[in-house]
C-alpha cells in the first residue's frame, strides 16, 4: 500500500476539484488531488455539459480565475484550430453557436486547458494528482479526518493520503458518508425549510435525474447502432406529467408543463451567428425549437470551409434525464448509472430509426456517435454521468429558497450575507424527479454565496467543493451551476491557506468580524466577487 502526506487533499478532480488545487498549489500548499475518470474538469469534460451561466458573464458575476479558464479555451481555438478570420477576431467567440451558452465548446479543450493550468504545479512537485482513484474509506479521529484510502481503479491496489485538510470535490458527496459527515439528500419538507415549493413530506430518494450526454455529428453513411437492449422499454415508458414518450420531440415546457414541440434538423443553413443564449425565461422561437442547436459544440461554419464535414452537437436534452432511481445511496446503485446509459443510447437508437423526419421519412441514420470526442467510454457516451444533485452537508447555514426566489425577494432583490464570499445567478431549475415530481422553474434574483453554506456544522477539517455544500433540495437548483462550484472550491483553498496562516478556523474565521474581514479583504484582492452591482429589470 502506498501512502503519501500532503497540506490539502481534494478528492475528485471534477470543475471545483480543479479550482481547489490550482488556488492551493498557487498559495503554496501542497496538494494530493484524486479523480476517478480519465479526464478532469468534472460537468465540462467527463460529464461532457457546455457551461451553463448568466446574462453578465462576459463582464462580471464570477471569479477572475474563472473568467480567466474562459478566456483560455477561447484561445485554445485561436491557438490550435482551423478558425475562419471572423470568429477568429470576435471577442466573446462561441464554438458552438449555441442558445445554451457564449461558450459551448468540445470537452477536450477543456481538459487541455485545465493540464497546462496545473502542468507548472504538478512539475514543481507542490501537486500531486492519482487519477482513476476512488476513496473506499475514511480515517477519523474525533471531529477530524486523519486520512484517506483511494483505490486505483485500474489495479485494484490501495493509496492512503494523509492530510491536514480534506476538500470533498466529489461529485456526489463521496466522503460525507465515508467520514461520517452530516449530510442530507433529497427534498426537505416545508416544515424544516419554510420554502414555498418544498413539498409538505421530506423524501430523501426524491433528487434531480442524472443524464448522461453524448456528441453526434451527421455525415453521409449508415451509423446506426445496434439496438440496445432496453430500448422497447425505454420506447413504452410514461410518465403522467410527459405529454408523450419520453423517446419524442416533444417534453413539457419548464414553466407552463405545456407540451412543447421540438424540431430536429442536422446542419441547418441559415445565419448560424444569430443563434444566441435566450435568458429571457424560456421564450422559444422558430429558429429556438431546433434541438440540434441547443447545445452545438461545434458549428461548422466557424471553421474554415472543409475543416468540419458537420457540426458537432451535445445530446443533453430532457429525452436523456434518468429519473428511474437515484444513484447513490441506494442499493443498485451500479445498475441505475447503467440503465441511465442506456435510456441515452436508445435515445440516439431512436434518432437513427424511428424519429419523424420533416420530408415524412424516419430516422436519421447519418447520425454518428462522437465517442472519440469524450474520452472515448466504451460505449461512446460521456465518461461519467451528469450530475445535477448530491448529498448536501448540514451547514452552518442552510440556503434556503426564502433568500433567492424572485417569487419572494422581488425587487428586494437576494439576501445580502455579511459573510458572502462570492456570487452566481442561475434560475431554480428542477428536472423531472426520481420522487416524480414534474418540472420545477423558479425566477432567481442574483445572489451571494454565505461563508457558512461551506462550513459542516462538526467535522473542522473538511470543506465541500461541488453540489454538496449547504443548500436544499430547492436552491441547488440555483447553486449546482459551473462558475458557483469554481467558486466555492477557490474560496475554500484560499480559506485553508488563511487558516494555516493564521493559526485559526474556518468558523473562526466566520464567526470573527476582524478575522472574517481579512478574509473577505484577501478575496477581494484575488478578484473574487462578492457581491452584484445594482441590477434591475432581469
Amino acid at each position: 500500500m502506498q501512502s503519501y502526506r500532503t497540506t490539502v487533499l481534494v478528492v475528485g478532480g471534477g470543475i471545483g476539484g480543479v479550482a481547489a488545487a490550482l488556488t492551493a498549489a498557487r498559495n503554496g500548499l501542497t496538494v494530493v488531488l484524486t479523480e476517478p475518470t480519465r479526464w478532469l474538469g468534472g460537468v465540462l469534460t467527463s460529464q461532457a455539459v457546455p457551461p451553463d451561466e448568466h446574462l453578465w458573464i462576459e463582464q462580471f458575476g464570477s471569479t477572475a480565475t474563472y473568467r480567466h479558464l474562459r478566456n483560455e479555451i477561447r484561445r485554445y481555438y485561436r491557438d490550435h484550430y482551423p478558425l475562419t478570420e471572423e470568429a477568429r477576431t470576435q471577442r466573446a467567440f462561441n464554438p458552438g453557436a449555441a442558445k445554451v451558452s457564449d461558450l459551448c465548446h468540445e470537452p477536450m479543450v477543456t481538459v487541455a486547458v485545465i493540464d497546462a493550468l496545473l502542468a507548472p504545479h504538478r512539475a514543481d512537485g507542490r501537486l500531486r494528482v492519482l487519477m482513476e482513484h476512488a476513496p473506499v474509506s475514511v480515517d477519523v479521529d474525533g471531529d477530524a479526518i486523519r486520512a484517506v484510502t483511494l483505490r486505483d481503479l485500474r489495479t485494484g491496489d490501495t493509496v492512503t493520503v494523509e492530510a491536514a485538510w480534506v476538500v470533498d470535490a466529489t461529485e456526489l458527496g463521496d466522503l460525507l458518508p465515508l467520514a461520517g459527515v452530516e449530510y442530507v439528500t433529497g427534498a426537505e419538507s416545508r416544515t424544516v425549510t419554510g420554502e414555498p415549493h418544498a413539498p409538505d413530506q421530506a423524501d430523501p430518494l426524491n433528487m434531480q435525474p442524472v443524464s448522461v450526454c453524448f456528441a453526434i455529428d451527421h455525415v453521409d453513411g449508415d451509423h446506426t447502432i445496434d439496438k440496445p437492449a432496453e430500448y422497447e422499454h425505454f420506447l413504452d415508458a410514461r410518465a403522467p406529467y410527459w405529454p408523450e414518450g419520453q423517446l419524442s420531440f416533444t417534453a413539457p415546457h419548464p414553466k407552463t408543463l405545456a407540451p412543447q414541440h421540438h424540431k430536429f434538423i442536422p446542419n441547418p443553413d441559415g445565419d448560424f451567428r444569430s443563434i444566441r443564449p435566450d435568458y429571457a425565461d424560456h421564450r422559444v422561437g422558430e429558429m429556438d425549437r431546433n434541438l440540434w442547436t441547443f447545445r452545438r459544440i461545434a458549428a461548422r461554419q466557424n471553421f474554415i470551409p472543409g475543416a468540419y464535414r458537420s457540426d458537432i452537437t451535445l445530446v443533453n436534452w430532457p429525452q436523456i434525464d434518468y429519473w428511474e432511481s437515484p444513484i447513490f445511496d441506494v442499493a443498485d446503485a451500479e445498475l441505475h448509472i447503467q440503465r441511465a446509459r442506456s435510456l441515452s443510447l436508445s435515445f440516439l437508437y431512436w434518432l437513427q430509426t424511428e424519429a419523424p423526419r420533416p420530408d415524412g421519412g424516419t430516422g436519421w441514420p447519418g447520425l454518428r456517435l462522437r465517442g472519440d470526442l469524450l474520452g472515448d467510454a466504451s460505449d461512446g457516451l460521456a465518461l461519467a454521468p451528469y450530475v445535477r444533485e448530491a448529498r448536501r452537508i448540514v451547514a452552518e447555514h442552510t440556503v434556503v429558497e426564502q433568500e433567492i426566489s424572485l417569487e419572494v425577494r422581488g425587487e428586494h432583490g437576494a439576501v445580502q450575507h455579511r459573510d458572502s464570499i462570492g456570487v452566481g445567478i442561475y434560475r431554480i431549475d428542477l428536472h423531472p424527479s426520481t420522487g416524480g415530481d414534474s418540472y420545477v422553474d423558479i425566477g432567481c434574483s442574483p445572489f451571494e454565496i454565505p461563508l457558512g453554506s461551506l462550513l459542516p456544522v462538526r467535522i473542522t477539517n473538511l470543506l465541500p467543493a461541488a453540489k454538496n455544500i449547504g443548500t436544499t433540495h430547492i436552491t441547488n437548483g440555483a447553486y449546482r451551476m459551473p462558475l458557483v462550484e469554481w467558486n466555492v472550491a477557490e474560496v475554500g483553498a484560499h480559506l485553508i491557506a488563511f487558516c494555516e496562516a493564521n493559526s485559526t478556523s474556518p468558523k473562526a474565521v466566520r464567526n470573527s468580524d476582524n478575522l472574517l474581514q481579512a478574509f473577505q479583504k484577501r478575496l477581494d484582492g484575488a478578484g473574487i466577487e462578492r457581491h452584484w452591482p445594482r441590477i434591475v429589470g432581469y
